[in-house]
């Protein structure tokens, strides 16, 4: 069964949720590890807002935010 946008954005907030505290932990060390884990965070932390977005759209709720730039 196909997974709804907000378990995809559940998803993918506890994904970057996790990357976060493990760059945070790693960031003393000074690893790449930490900056990779970092940006993997940030790229789920998108994610989640675009799926959250979805979600909006799919109950005709307004959008408050716009979405981010693409790079």
């Amino acid at each position: 069964m196909p997974q709804s946008p907000h378990n995809r954005a559940a998803e993918y907030h506890n994904l970057a949720a996790h990357a976060h505290s493990a760059a945070a932990a790693s960031h003393g060390q000074g690893s790449l590890t930490a900056h990779e884990l970092s940006r993997q965070a940030h790229e789920h932390s998108t994610r989640a807002f675009e799926e959250s977005r979805k979600a909006a759209e799919e109950h005709g709720e307004p959008t408050a935010v716009p979405a981010p730039a693409k790079k």
